[in-house]
């Protein structure tokens, strides 16, 4: 006999899914990064988007003399100034972020959809200003040190060798190498390799591998091509004669030190647009205060030759 017993039927999970409250976070970007380069600079005000660095002619032809106790005569000097100094024009890193009103409107809770759009569109532009601020070809790091403070590996790996070659490079009171992160793992390699392993720092609540008191900066947008990166070494802020960050201030909606956001209006098809923009440069006030080690391998493995490319 057919069992006639009926089929029990219950709510299934996908269908309860649908009235639970879940929760939602807010929109996560993975490419966010720390930015310490933009924490650790000095950043200046510049007036009219230009800073002209005015520098001393020639310094050696400033002379003094250390007085014998009689009457010779002294020395007369003075400084006399470059006729053509060098200025910096600020950039803008600019976007025009459009929000259909309907999707502000109906889709605002529980994360304000206008104000994500906008996090997440700053945050863009800021990692794009410290990719500029290393690699622009007109005022980057990478583009401003002077062909005598270029240094090169002794064996193509970091070593405490070659940072201490950088230090003799930027010898007045340098604040930090910067460097990709495989550079500081390949660093923290040879350094244990030779029994050592250099100390770390607390700084920002995180952690730094330093070398002779100098923390080790990390940032992915220090450039790798076929396994070899850059290492730099900066002495930062004006009193020092160092480098420095250049904004502009006092821009029109701004929210932070040279960003400005701007609301442009609502188009036809109900389109809300806002403009927002962040001025920056970047100034290195003498030569002696950046270095870098080229070519820096960071795919050697003692252990392990074998992954070494």
């Amino acid at each position: 006999m057919a069992d006639t017993t009926p089929t029990q039927l219950s709510l299934g999970d996908n269908a309860a899914r649908q009235l639970a409250n879940a929760t939602k976070t807010a929109p996560i970007l993975s490419t966010i990064s720390p930015r310490w380069l933009t924490l650790l600079l000095q950043w200046l005000p510049v007036e009219a988007g230009i800073y002209r660095l005015n520098q001393v002619k020639d310094p050696e032809a400033l002379k003094v003399l250390c007085a014998k106790r009689d009457e010779s005569e002294l020395p007369t000097t003075y400084a006399d100034y470059d006729e053509h100094p060098r200025e910096y024009f600020l950039n803008a890193v600019s976007t025009v972020l459009d929000v259909h009103t309907r999707v502000s409107d109906l889709y605002s809770s529980p994360h304000d959809q206008i104000k994500e759009q906008l996090r997440l569109t700053i945050e863009t532009i800021k990692e794009k200003q410290e990719s500029e601020l290393i690699n622009n070809p007109e005022y980057g790091l990478l583009a401003s040190v002077a062909p005598e403070r270029i240094v090169y590996p002794l064996t193509g790996a970091p070593t405490p060798d070659d940072l201490d070659e950088l230090l003799s490079k930027v010898w007045k009171e340098p604040a930090f190498f910067l460097t990709h992160p495989l550079a500081i793992a390949a660093f923290g390699r040879e350094c244990t390799r030779r029994g050592v392993p250099p100390p770390t720092v607390s700084l920002f609540g995180s952690q730094f591998l330093t070398w002779r008191g100098i923390p080790l900066i990390p940032s992915d947008k220090v450039p790798v091509a076929d396994g070899k990166t850059k290492i730099i070494l900066l002495r930062v802020g004006d009193k020092r004669q160092g480098v420095v960050g250049l904004y502009q201030p006092g821009l029109a909606g701004e929210q932070s030190p040279g960003l400005s956001v701007r609301f442009m209006g609502i188009s036809r098809n109900a389109i809300a647009s806002y403009l927002i923009s962040l001025y920056c440069s970047l100034a290195v006030q003498t030569a002696d205060a950046l270095a870098v080690l080229e070519d820096v391998e960071v795919a050697k493995y003692h252990d392990y030759p074998d992954t070494y490319k």
